[in-house]
């Protein structure tokens, strides 16, 4: 599939790192490093924008490395970016450790994964088809 992309950071365009990778780093677009105490959380930007075709999105997602050696997550994961968003792609950050972390220009600082998505409609109905689960809640399969 192609997608329309317009880059205005002096970063690379978002590329897979390995034939089977899922996700595409994006790189923060900052002119000056950005520092995240802990538990704050900025919007970085990136200089990207995308046009996807109708039917899909993309999820941004952490980082694995930069959450376990950093603690540095997004605040909504996975983060939706609909095929009718025209504008730059921000990212959420936010450092859920107990040390500063430095954002520097041109990191990496999340994965992008463009995903089919499918749209419904509803059926207002007044009884649902029983299964064996039920309305059971959080943790109630596996339990004896």
């Amino acid at each position: 599939m192609e997608v329309k992309i317009i880059n205005k950071s002096k970063n690379p365009l978002p590329a897979y790192s390995t034939a089977l990778s899922a996700g595409m780093d994006l790189r923060a677009n900052n002119e000056e490093d950005i520092v995240l105490k802990p538990l704050e959380r900025a919007l970085v930007p990136t200089g990207l924008f995308i046009e996807l075709p109708e039917g899909y999105e993309a999820q941004i997602r952490p980082r694995s490395g930069l959450a376990y050696k950093h603690g540095i997550s997004l605040v909504n994961t996975p983060g939706t970016i609909d095929a009718d968003y025209r504008g730059e792609i921000g990212v959420i950050l936010v450092n859920l450790s107990n040390e500063d972390f430095t954002v520097k220009p041109g990191e990496r600082i999340c994965q992008m994964v463009i995903a089919k998505h499918e749209t419904i409609s509803w059926k207002d109905v007044e009884i649902l088809e029983e299964t064996d689960r039920g309305a059971g809640g959080f943790g109630h399969t596996g339990k004896n």
